[in-house]
This record gives structure tokens, C-alpha cells and sequence, in this order.
């Protein structure tokens, strides 16, 4: 008798793949005879590596070792030696529609993720917009497990990939150092993959000068690397003594996730970091521009009351951020006060308390 092998396919960039984290969770508690092997982009082992004891990883560069037909040919191969019997396509792109394929020929049970294209356009449309809630990915994976013969019914149990005290500061570098009772501690990512989802740099550094004339005592930790974290968070480093840019000093995801499990709130767009700071049981205040809580996107567990945005009439624009701004000033983002955000930073703060 073949044992039961859930095979569940996500790539997609980090934030997309964080949202799986709850719902393989829950799944797996609910199911602990079940095997589950999570299928993501290299990055993701660490999310999913001491997820449950009946929960494996396994990475494919599809870009390179698993390239084109012939390579997702051979990444066909390896996963049928695997004995599954289940597969659940969570992404629903070309690559994963091929494996899919693959998979119905081999008459293997199938199901994939419905992303409600046509109630994202009504929603980003701008003539007859439709602002009604779009269902979270959350809920749509939870359909797709049902649709296999898996429902789950606890997906709200989980709270975070580390123990209630959180990651080990021990493991972390010696310029993070120990929490002390009478500090704060903030995260900030300012930046996106899109303009239309990043607060202006100059604004952002109004809100980081006031958050420290509030909170003195406070510690700031920024989050992302790239090109322009490069360029500003040593500027603001330099400038304020109470900051860390936490890309120079953390060299894995897992020390990120670590350091940010042990923060009082984190101050995010709609990006990835808002999504791992929900893996380890943050708070999040979340800045939207062109994206709206609307599509679904807001990170797991997060207080709607903590999103910020602006009630106009073109919002939103975009589902991901990537459409420019039609009036090309983006002003869902800049009309955004900083002491709006600071208060709202505040207010999180003091209910933890």
C-alpha cells in the first residue's frame, strides 16, 4: 500500500513563498502521517526545513539546472522516484502548469490555486472599479488542499516558526546583543521590488528621526539588501547612533528571521519583510500605495487597523505595484504623512505593554 505524498509547488519570489508557511503548517499538524515535500526556489529551505517532522524541502533552480522542457523533464523524473501521490500546484504558472501536466498523464490526484483574475482586473480597473474583498492566498490554498481530499480546519493555531521567546540572540552577531526591558525595538524595510509600493526615502527618514525623538532609548534595525539599502541605511547609520543596517551583519535568512522574531513591531510595505515578520509572530504596520489589503496580500495574522493608506479614488492601481502611477506623482504614497505612520507605530508599541 502506497503511503500518502502530498507534493506542493510553489516558486514565485520570497514573500509569495512565505505565505505557503501557515498553511503546510497546519497541514502537517493535521496530517502527521501524511509526507508532505514542499517544491521552491533554493531560498525557501528555510522556511520549511524544521517546519514539522513530516515535512521535507526540496529546491530546483528553475532557471538554470531545471531550465526549458528538457530540464523540467528531468525535474518530472527525480519527483515521480519520490513515490507521490498528491499534487498541489500553489504558483499556477507556465513551469508549474507543465509539471502539472506531467502529473495528470501519470494519473496522480491534482488540484491548483484559482487566483480570481477577473475580480483582481474589476478591482484595479479604473472605470468601474469593484472594491470588494478579493479571498486571501491563504484561503485559496486552503481550497486547493480540500479540493484534494485535505481539508484544514486550524490554520489560525499557527503563530510562528520559532517558540513563543523566539529565535536565539546568542546565534547572532555581537552588534545585535542582548535585549534590555527598557528598549525598543523596531524594524523597518522601506523598499519594494516596485515604485508604486515604496514610501518616498525622504519621508521615511522624517519618520525615522521622529520614532527616535519618541522612543530614545529605542534600537532600529533595517531589513533588505540591494542597490538602494546600499546607498541610504549607511547614510542613516552614520546619522543615528540608535540604528543597525541588519544586511551587513546577518549573512542568512534564518538570522533575519531570528533577529525580527524579537521585535515590538516592524514597519513594512507591502513586501516580502511584512510577510516574514508574520512567520514569526510581529506586528506589522504596512504602508500601501498602489496595492490595496483589498487583493488578499495583507501578511498572516496582521491587524488590518495597522495598514496605511490613502482613500482615493485610483487605488488601487495594481495588484503587484508594477503599473506606473497615471499621474505620475504616486501620490498614494507621498500624500502619507510620517507622523501618521509614527502614531501608528506608537500605538502598536504601547499594546504590547
Amino acid at each position: 500500500m502506497r503511503h500518502e505524498h502530498i507534493l506542493v509547488i510553489r516558486f514565485s519570489a520570497l514573500g509569495d513563498v512565505a505565505m505557503t508557511v501557515p498553511v503546510v503548517w497546519a497541514l502537517a499538524q493535521e496530517y502527521p502521517d501524511v509526507r508532505i515535500t514542499v517544491l521552491s526556489r533554493p531560498f525557501a529551505r528555510t522556511f520549511f526545513e524544521d517546519l514539522a517532522p513530516n515535512v521535507n524541502f526540496m529546491e530546483a533552480d528553475v532557471r538554470q539546472e531545471y531550465h526549458g522542457v528538457k530540464g523540467l523533464n528531468a525535474l518530472y523524473r527525480r519527483l515521480v522516484a519520490k513515490q507521490l501521490t498528491h499534487v498541489a500546484d500553489l504558483h499556477s504558472v507556465l513551469r508549474s502548469e507543465y509539471l502539472r501536466m506531467r502529473f495528470n498523464l501519470g494519473r496522480f490526484r491534482v488540484e491548483h490555486i484559482d487566483k480570481h483574475r477577473q475580480e483582481r482586473r474589476r478591482l484595479v480597473s479604473r472605470t468601474n472599479k469593484v472594491m470588494e474583498p478579493l479571498p486571501t492566498p491563504f484561503q485559496n490554498y486552503l481550497d486547493v488542499f480540500s479540493r484534494l481530499g485535505f481539508p484544514i480546519h486550524h490554520l489560525d493555531d499557527f503563530r510562528s516558526i520559532f517558540p513563543p521567546e523566539g529565535g536565539n540572540l546568542n546565534l547572532l552577531p555581537r552588534i545585535i546583543g542582548e535585549k534590555r526591558s527598557w528598549e525598543q525595538w523596531i524594524g523597518i524595510a522601506p523598499f519594494a521590488a516596485h515604485e508604486g509600493k515604496v514610501y518616498p526615502t525622504e519621508l521615511m527618514e522624517q519618520v525615522v528621526g521622529q520614532l527616535i525623538a519618541r522612543y530614545p532609548k529605542c534600537r532600529i534595525f533595517f531589513f533588505g539588501r540591494g542597490r538602494q539599502e546600499d546607498e541610504v541605511f549607511p547614510q542613516w547609520v552614520k546619522r543615528w547612533p540608535q540604528c543597525v543596517y541588519a544586511g551587513w551583519h546577518l549573512e542568512t535568512m534564518h538570522q533575519e528571521l531570528t533577529l525580527m522574531s524579537h521585535l515590538d513591531v516592524m514597519l513594512s510595505m507591502d513586501s516580502a519583510n511584512m510577510h516574514m515578520a508574520s512567520l514569526v509572530g510581529v506586528p506589522v504596520v504596512s504602508i500601501w500605495g498602489a496595492t490595496h489589503p483589498l487583493a488578499g496580500f495583507m501578511g498572516f495574522h496582521q491587524n488590518p487597523d495597522n495598514a496605511i493608506g490613502l482613500d482615493l479614488d485610483c487605488r488601487p492601481c495594481s495588484i503587484y505595484g508594477q503599473r506606473p502611477c497615471q499621474w505620475g506623482d504616486y501620490r498614494c504614497l507621498t500624500g502619507i504623512p510620517p507622523k501618521t505612520i509614527v502614531d501608528k507605530i506608537e500605538k502598536v508599541i504601547n499594546s504590547r505593554t
